[in-house]
């Protein structure tokens, strides 16, 4: 059985994160500035707080924000403000020394056809790659996508070693997604790198308890440990420790 503990990470979103993190040696996704306007008016206390938070643990991952958000936006100016928006995260993780960054594809259904997204999201990520530190990397996230290929297609046409996918389990398995989870991962190996997880009842995103929904989450792990063993894992819930207590009764996770 794969031991996950130098490789799982919580995110902050969980009220318990600092503590499991502290206590079982993992490490945490910074998630305070999904919100944007924490990097603006708000960055003196939200800072703060991060860097009380880091103190728990000793390796960190950063999500970028994502509210209202596209590079295959319509709207040029929206276009703009994702770019401007993603320097800003890149900025601010590299002030905490976090070189891996989480970003939204940011696709929408029944507002982008597939095929504008993949030609758009194209064009936008390798300009924005131009620039983007050679130390850094990337990990794109499933959201709405109805199936794999519009992220691995995406992943294929880029084709930057430092961009990556980054599996979310949950959204996979809630009502947008019509493939299985575990095709997802078959389908994301050769560009995967980080996995989010949580769960649900195939319906509504809810970010519940790993143990909490119908995401067949030990047969989703086994794979990518299978195709790609060195991906890192985030839990994403308010509260972490049923996810974590599941993935020790499971055997992924031994302290």
């Amino acid at each position: 059985m794969c031991e996950l503990k130098e490789r799982l990470y919580l995110s902050t979103i969980a009220d318990d994160a600092c503590e499991l993190a502290g206590r079982y040696g993992l490490g945490l996704e910074i998630a305070e500035y999904c919100t944007a306007g924490n990097m603006d008016e708000d960055f003196g206390p939200t800072d703060e707080q991060v860097r009380r938070e880091m103190c728990a643990a000793r390796r960190f991952v950063f999500h970028a924000p994502f509210n209202e958000l596209c590079p295959a936006a319509i709207d040029p100016l929206a276009v703009e403000l994702a770019g401007r928006r993603y320097r800003q995260a890149v900025a601010v993780a590299r002030g905490y020394g976090i070189r891996r960054l989480v970003v939204h594809s940011g696709y929408i259904p029944l507002v982008y056809y597939p095929s504008w997204f993949l030609e758009r999201s194209t064009v936008f990520w390798r300009e924005f790659l131009k620039d983007f530190p050679r130390d850094m990397e990337i990990c794109l996230e499933n959201v709405m996508e109805e199936g794999p290929e519009q992220m691995t297609d995406l992943a294929r046409a880029v084709d930057d070693p430092r961009f990556h996918l980054c599996l979310d389990v949950g959204h996979a398995n809630a009502e947008l997604s019509h493939v299985p989870v575990p095709v997802w991962a078959e389908k994301f190996a050769p560009w995967l790198s980080h996995v989010h997880l949580h769960n649900n009842e195939g319906g509504r995103d809810l970010h519940a308890a790993l143990g909490d929904g119908t995401a067949p989450v030990r047969e989703t792990i086994e794979i990518v440990e299978r195709l790609f063993p060195a991906a890192t894992y985030t839990i994403e819930n308010m509260h972490a420790a049923p996810s974590v207590q599941l993935l020790m009764e499971n055997g992924f996770l031994k302290v």
